[in-house]
């Protein structure tokens, strides 16, 4: 319903330029040999590529925005597409989805989201998001942006991520070598040290590199608190002792003192 909507208002066109064409269109600013197309066109591909047909499966829906924007994301994004692969809930009835940039600001508006919290890498799709939901008639969202946590020599995407999980390289999302809150929780990190570490960065927009250090001597700081205190000789190495004029054996006695000297 909502991109026909735009359709109907004039606010996006279907489009069978191919991909690296399109590509290379926006790089340039080049308009769509389709963009100024008629609704009953943009209406008629639109359906044929719903349907999962040969032909739909050539076209695409674009917001039509402003191909001239210093801003490439404005630059009349792609918003709908067919995609043929199941769905795992709703198998094939459905045949072409909304792209992740149309359906964003619609779902967080229709859901109630007061503040959408986004991290850095996505500023210059703001405006877009902006966009979409004033094109919509719909409740505005505010964006607030935060750099993402990074830490050094360490793989954060989840795409990759995913590369190491699928191929069998680790034993999962758990893997104490993966820097995933399920991977850091089995290779001892404490919850309140995690929440602590976090509370630490703030919201920051400035992109940095964390040391793995700092991360683990939160989590020391706090289990310090509760950690038992042992001692043990090595077996091997120990050395008899042999006391005079010391008490007899009948006599012996043990002293308990505390397990955490603090």
């Amino acid at each position: 319903a909502y991109a026909e909507y735009l359709i109907k208002e004039g606010l996006a066109f279907m489009d069978d330029t191919p991909q690296e064409q399109m590509k290379v269109e926006r790089l340039e600013r080049k308009e769509s040999k389709h963009r100024n197309q008629t609704t009953e066109e943009s209406m008629k591909y639109f359906k044929a590529m719903c349907s999962g047909s040969d032909e739909g499966a050539k076209w695409c829906l674009r917001a039509k925005i402003d191909m001239s924007s210093v801003n490439g994301t404005m630059r009349d994004p792609v918003l709908y597409r067919m995609n043929l692969t199941p769905h795992h809930r709703s198998g094939t009835k459905y045949k072409a989805y909304p792209t992740y940039d149309l359906a964003c600001p619609i779902v967080d508006s229709l859901e109630g989201v007061t503040h959408a919290l986004r991290t850095t890498e996505y500023n210059d799709r703001d405006e877009q998001y902006q966009w979409i939901q004033a094109a919509l008639k719909l409740r505005r969202t505010r964006i607030h942006a935060f750099a993402r946590v990074n830490f050094n020599f360490t793989v954060m995407s989840k795409r990759k991520l995913t590369w190491f999980v699928d191929s069998g390289r680790v034993t999962g999302w758990d893997d104490p070598r993966f820097p995933t809150i399920r991977g850091v929780v089995r290779r001892g990190i404490n919850i309140a040290s995690l929440r602590a570490f976090m509370y630490s960065q703030g919201a920051s927009r400035r992109n940095v590199n964390m040391d793995w250090s700092k991360f683990w001597a939160e989590n020391k700081k706090e289990i310090d608190k509760t950690a038992k205190r042992f001692m043990a000789i090595d077996h091997e190495e120990n050395v008899k002792l042999v006391v005079t004029n010391g008490p007899s054996e009948s006599s012996n006695s043990f002293l308990t003192t505390a397990f955490h000297p603090k």
